[in-house]
């Protein structure tokens, strides 16, 4: 069984820390980074890993949480919780996404609905009440690869190294997205509001207006 590790991006207030979340995910093995909502993103940070990293946008939760288990993969809130558990003790059973609150305010109401399970990061200092969002992801997906068994990258000297730079590379801070994920993403969409699910991003942009901003004028 393949295991992989997904990174879930919705309403993070600071937007630079989407370019240090990047770093991080890159150098921890994320397979996608994926964005809810808006689509551009402030690269700030990531020195250059946007580069070595897949992205996916949908415009909404309920649109990612069906990409996601299609792959069979579960969706870990990372928010202190009643039923939270401590990330060190590796609770993980298969390919997860990990799903980070807003600075300060944590997972919204919304964002807790669509996770299988919480973990929370253990503190032994008492000088502040939260970690940093990039910090708490790197922690957490640190410990699902050391639970899923990730091979360590080679070094040289004190550096590990870097892979060769994708041949071709998407429009810088944007992801964008194929025709194909446009139709699927349309599809799902209408599937949700037949059930009577709407979408709860609050982007504003209609399906015209993605075709516009995948194929140009």
């Amino acid at each position: 069984m393949v295991v992989e590790s997904y990174v879930v991006v919705h309403n993070i207030a600071k937007r630079h820390n989407v370019g240090t979340l990047a770093r991080s995910a890159s150098a921890l093995g994320v397979s996608e980074l994926i964005l809810v909502g808006r689509r551009d993103f402030n690269s700030f940070g990531s020195h250059g890993s946007t580069s070595h990293l897949r992205f996916r946008h949908f415009h909404s939760l309920l649109d990612a949480r069906h990409f996601l288990k299609e792959k069979d993969c579960d969706i870990c809130g990372v928010e202190i919780t009643d039923n939270a558990v401590a990330v060190n003790q590796h609770p993980f059973k298969r390919s997860t996404a990990f799903l980070l609150g807003n600075e300060g305010t944590g997972l919204s109401v919304k964002e807790c609905e669509i996770c299988d399970f919480f973990v929370y990061i253990p503190q032994y200092g008492g000088g502040t009440a939260s970690l940093n969002v990039t910090v708490a992801a790197s922690i957490v997906l640190h410990h699902f690869g050391v639970w899923a068994g990730f091979s360590e990258r080679i070094r040289d000297g004190n550096k590990f190294v870097v892979a060769e730079r994708p041949a071709q590379q998407v429009r810088r801070n944007y992801c964008t997205e194929t025709a194909d994920s446009i139709i699927e993403e349309r599809k799902i969409r209408r599937q949700n509001a037949s059930n009577g699910f709407f979408d709860e991003s609050g982007s504003g942009e209609s399906p015209s207006n993605l075709l516009d901003a995948l194929f140009g004028d």
